[in-house]
């Protein structure tokens, strides 16, 4: 009969934290390019600021799920390494053919390989929602960000058409223009709604994976972000419009400004109200129910 050989297995050392963080700071100066560059898209470009939230996530998550390092043992494993070719090989394809996603990814897959090198399949599995937060620092490219932008643009301008008309007020829309007592109000592509949609989609994902919920309750909650987003950019562009309409350009832009910093508390606000509205109907929301005195 015969035995198949277990991976070697041991417990974590001050010499294999220091492995893996030479391992790791490695990785980030061969792939500097691409660290820089998703750096200055993060501060440079505002509808692509929500990546620099993705770090901080990834680390609550990691932190909450930190118990589950007492069990994670050292375990050499040929899958790092396959993960850190692959990291390089589509690092070169970025750089050789200039597709930014290319480079961005390969830099994510090499950090992920040095980790499990050491920690095997094991940790992907118990730091799972914390490793796909890290997706979130990927740009969205250009083409697919202009094919969301778009209609989502035209849905905002005809929502805000139609609640502007059901509250009283003449408006005439010209394209994404809307015409409000003579004056032209713009909804361009910052207005669009993209930015709340992602910058929404990552703060939802941390609140889902923060709690006990149950899978298809996580699912519901990330499916319904880009709605509740989108409706909470309609209900800025509103006031928003009448500002522009009959108000100053000052007062409206003074508005507009602050209005986009409340919108990611009221959509949380709905976010709870969702939750509620489940446990109204009865449904199970939690992973396990707490016991009642």
């Amino acid at each position: 009969m015969r035995t198949v050989a277990k991976p070697l297995r041991r417990a974590w050392t001050i010499r294999t934290w220091a492995v893996l963080a030479l391992l790791v700071g490695v990785s980030l100066w061969t792939g500097r390019s691409a660290l820089i560059d998703i750096w200055q898209i993060g501060t440079g470009r505002a509808e692509q600021s929500y990546i620099l939230l993705a770090p901080f996530v990834a680390l609550w998550l990691f932190w909450l799920r930190r118990s589950r390092l007492r069990s994670l043992q050292i375990e050499f494993n040929l899958l790092g390494p396959a993960l850190i070719a692959l990291g390089w090989f589509s690092n070169f394809v970025g750089i050789e053919r200039d597709i930014q996603i290319a480079t961005h990814a390969g830099l994510l897959l090499t950090l992920l390989g040095c980790v499990v090198s050491l920690t095997g399949a094991g940790f992907v599995k118990q730091f799972a929602p914390a490793l796909a937060a890290m997706l979130f620092v990927i740009p969205i490219p250009g083409t697919i960000r202009q094919l969301v932008a778009m209609p989502l643009q035209t849905l905002a301008t005809s929502v805000t058409e139609i609640m502007l008309e059901l509250i009283g007020v003449m408006v005439t829309r010209d394209g994404h223009v809307l015409i409000i007592n003579g004056e032209s109000v713009a909804v361009g592509e910052a207005c669009s709604g993209l930015r709340l949609v992602f910058a929404f989609g990552v703060v939802v994902y941390a609140f889902a994976f923060s709690l006990p919920l149950r899978a298809s309750t996580r699912i519901v909650l990330l499916a319904l972000s880009p709605a509740v987003a989108i409706l909470c950019n309609v209900v800025r562009l509103v006031p928003t419009s009448l500002f522009f309409g009959f108000g100053s350009i000052n007062q409206a832009q003074v508005f507009h400004d602050l209005a986009g910093w409340v919108m990611i508390p009221i959509a949380l606000v709905v976010l709870v109200g969702i939750l509620r509205l489940i446990r109204w109907l009865d449904l199970p929301v939690m992973a396990f129910r707490l016991a009642m005195r």
